[in-house]
């Protein structure tokens, strides 16, 4: 341990590897915890607030604590390592899970150790065994070729953590590498976040989006795949989100007004993050997707519930899949705290007055989020093609197209001609003769800077379609 490698760590605080304890009290929590999941390290001398107080280190504090550690079921095997007036202790995985100290059964979830009685940790352990997909080593990375430093710096700025620490030691405090005969041998984790491109690692690891039309998965309106790194993954989901979910605006004070997604973003942000954090990682024969139909958005993903969680304890109690992902997760602020996601989701849905989410278990899970009602007829699209036929001439393929168009900016979708373009399926050139015929004829007006805006029907489209459809 060096003084720059301890100021990291306060800056990074406690996570699922790291705990700071001002004195003995509950040590024995920590150490079953720790020894439970995947082993860790207890600071011994500094409080909750990353302070460091200190503690006398002799030879009865020593003999107290190897104490607490024999006093649990089985032992546990400590290892003490002295840094000025703090005592680190390190515990290791344990080889005979699970253990138990005089207060019951804990687990490390994220920076916390929670408690479990006897059945639900004993078959947390069968099922999942010892091996998880996010501490085993990357075999195929090649830290010359795949690790991305600017993904590091950016993890670095999300977490507040400032350090000029070699870059290896940062890796290994995080979680994501290991040291193996002097060798800087990366794991999944690393690989999940710091890879230039997961694609050349991991294809599984893709989150697939699609937008449909109707409420069946028949009309793909859209398609995009995102596997760069996890974070950029949830990123450019929420892009796709927003840019195909309509919006409405809030005043929140002159001249600004704030854009409100028709299901709050936060639900659909902590139903994708869910799906990220707690996927199925060994199941290579699946992705994560994010489908939108009419009447609601699916994210759905391998792997149902973590065995050991009963169905009545779903959104109550907190049982790590992958373990190191959500904690990096939570280190980057992309999970606010662990466990609460679940009920996070409903609360919001709730004060949008939306049915609440629905959650649906098996070999995948799936969170369901309901749209609001848009109260469009099946037949508009007919009507607006006899319309436009028999006023503009229009037929075959040209009709189809704005229709589509028109049907579209009716429903409240935010499309900018590139993204027209996409979901029609011809070339930007034929699509900007649809909308520039549209434009002559009064019906939409492009709204918004030139890059991010869209289009939307006017006034004089609007009562068109309500005439249509009166």
């Amino acid at each position: 341990m060096t003084e720059k490698e301890l100021q990291v760590i306060l800056q990074e605080g406690e996570g699922y590897r790291i705990e700071f304890k001002e004195g003995l009290s509950g040590l024995d929590k920590e150490l079953v915890a720790f020894a439970n999941a995947s082993g860790g390290r207890v600071f011994l001398g500094i409080d909750d607030d990353r302070r460091i107080r200190g503690i006398t280190l002799d030879n009865r504090l020593r003999s107290q604590i190897q104490d607490i550690a024999n006093n649990c079921q089985p032992a546990i095997k400590v290892h003490f390592e002295e840094f000025k007036d703090i005592l680190i202790i390190s515990v290791r995985e344990g080889d005979d899970k699970p253990y138990k100290c005089s207060s019951g059964f804990f687990l490390r979830v994220g920076p916390n150790s929670q408690k479990l009685n006897r059945d639900e940790i004993v078959a947390f352990i069968k099922a999942e065994g010892k091996v998880r997909f996010d501490e085993l080593t990357c075999t195929k990375f090649d830290f010359k070729r795949h690790f991305d430093s600017k993904k590091l710096e950016r993890f670095l700025r999300l977490a507040g953590i400032t350090t000029s620490l070699d870059v290896g030691l940062m890796l290994e405090n995080l979680g994501a590498a290991e040291r193996q005969e002097g060798k800087l041998i990366v794991n999944n984790t690393g690989a999940l976040f710091f890879s230039k491109n997961l694609d050349e690692l991991y294809p599984h690891t893709t989150v697939t989006c699609a937008l449909y039309r109707g409420t069946e998965k028949v009309d793909i309106l859209d398609r995009k795949d995102f596997n760069e790194d996890l974070l950029s993954s949830i990123d450019q989901v929420m892009i796709f989100l927003k840019r195909h979910l309509p919006v409405r605006y809030e005043i929140t004070g002159a001249p600004r007004r704030k854009e409100v997604l028709e299901i709050p973003e936060g639900a659909l942000r902590e139903a994708v993050i869910n799906a990220v954090a707690h996927r199925d990682y060994f199941e290579r024969g699946a992705t994560v997707m994010v489908e939108i139909y009419d009447d609601r958005v699916e994210i759905t993903n391998p792997g149902g519930l973590v065995k050991g969680l009963k169905p009545e304890d779903f959104g109550k109690k907190s049982v790590l899949r992958n373990p190191n992902i959500a904690s990096l997760l939570h280190r980057a602020d992309y999970i606010e705290k662990m466990g609460t996601g679940i009920s996070r989701m409903r609360k919001l849905m709730r004060d949008a007055k939306l049915p609440p989410p629905k959650f649906e278990f098996g070999t995948f899970f799936t969170i369901a989020l309901k749209r609001p009602v848009r109260r469009v007829p099946q037949d508009l699209g007919v009507k607006l093609g006899e319309k436009f036929g028999a006023e503009l001439g229009l037929k075959g393929r040209p009709l189809e197209r704005i229709v589509r168009i028109v049907e579209s900016l009716f429903r409240g979708e935010k499309l900018s001609t590139p993204q027209l373009s996409a979901r029609l399926g011809e070339p930007l050139r034929t699509v900007a003769g649809d909308l520039k015929l549209l434009r002559e004829e009064g019906l939409i007006v492009f709204s918004g800077a030139k890059k991010t805006g869209h289009y939307q029907l006017t006034r004089t489209g609007k009562a068109l379609v309500r005439q249509i459809l009166s």
